[in-house]
């Protein structure tokens, strides 16, 4: 049987993302796991290190449809993405606001989500969140919630760690208001929206439970009461990611039908072209990549 192969796109080439491709690309942990494919701009024209603009997301855009359209026709098995510049593709005039948007327009994915997994480290578990959420103003998220789209977070995330290896998931949901709302004194969100998207993915035959506190529930996840977390917004689940593993998490774009994994940090144009960047987030985004799709074959 052939090995795995991961593409790899350099994102942004005016951020750190050639840097930590090619450092990755010659990783022995990355050769121990697959066959590495770098994916980057056919051009350098118009584009400088550490120089946000037009250039960089256009070609950071050109670069992925080629890697998604090697996906497509199983030329790789999976992509793991460095970094790109939201602000980039708005100035290039390109209409979605990043990778896990984007993503889901080529693949024609009605339901994605952004999943991040932070694999275990000595005594820590490892700890796996799902945002019901994403890029939008935190004063936006009570109305953005619901009960079906809670719901349907909860039973993708469940599915995920089953192709993970997790025969029976248990997952927890994150409340939105100060402890969970605390019987409607705190905010009516938790008790009318949440919990019944609790018991509508319990009914679907998910061991979920919630809403718990969300200044406790990712501390209970990590001494292994839950195999994973939703948190219904993007600070919410990410603080606890990046305090306990970054440089180490990856983001996972759940619903797709390829696999794409990338890095959990951004583009740092404040030290591209310097050589110093780390690309550690990069391998464990290949690693995990390429163990999803061993599971896939």
């Amino acid at each position: 049987m052939r090995r795995v192969r991961v593409g790899i796109t350099v994102g942004d080439p005016a951020g750190i993302g050639p840097e930590i491709a090619e450092k990755a690309r010659l990783d022995s942990r990355v050769h121990a796991v697959c066959d590495p494919v770098v994916f980057a701009p056919a051009s350098l024209a118009g584009i400088r290190p550490g120089e946000e603009g037009a250039a960089g997301g256009r070609a950071a855009y050109e670069t992925l449809l080629r890697a998604v359209d090697a996906a497509k026709h199983g030329e790789i098995d999976a992509i793991a993405t460095a970094p790109l510049s939201k602000r980039a593709f708005a100035l290039a005039g390109i209409p979605w606001k990043g990778h896990t948007d984007l993503l889901a327009h080529l693949c024609g994915a009605d339901h994605v989500r952004m999943l991040f997994y932070a694999p275990a480290q000595g005594e820590r578990r490892a700890l796996c969140v799902t945002l019901a959420t994403v890029h939008v103003p935190l004063a936006e998220v009570p109305r953005l919630l619901s009960t079906p789209e809670v719901a349907r977070t909860i039973t993708m995330t469940a599915d995920w760690l089953k192709r993970l290896g997790v025969r029976e998931p248990r997952v927890a949901l994150a409340g939105l208001n100060p402890h969970a709302g605390e019987a409607g004194l705190l905010g009516q969100e938790d008790d009318a929206v949440l919990r019944p998207a609790v018991a509508s993915a319990r009914a679907g035959g998910v061991e979920a439970t919630g809403p718990f506190p969300a200044d406790t529930v990712f501390v209970r996840a990590t001494r292994g009461e839950f195999d994973a977390v939703v948190a219904c917004y993007h600070d919410q689940g990410l603080i606890p990611v990046k305090l306990l593993a970054f440089g180490e998490a990856v983001n996972v774009t759940v619903g797709l039908p390829i696999i794409r994994t990338s890095v959990d940090h951004g583009t740092a144009f404040d030290i591209a072209g310097r050589g110093v960047a780390e690309h550690g987030s990069l391998v464990s985004a290949i690693q995990l990549a390429a163990r999803l799709a061993e599971a896939r074959t």
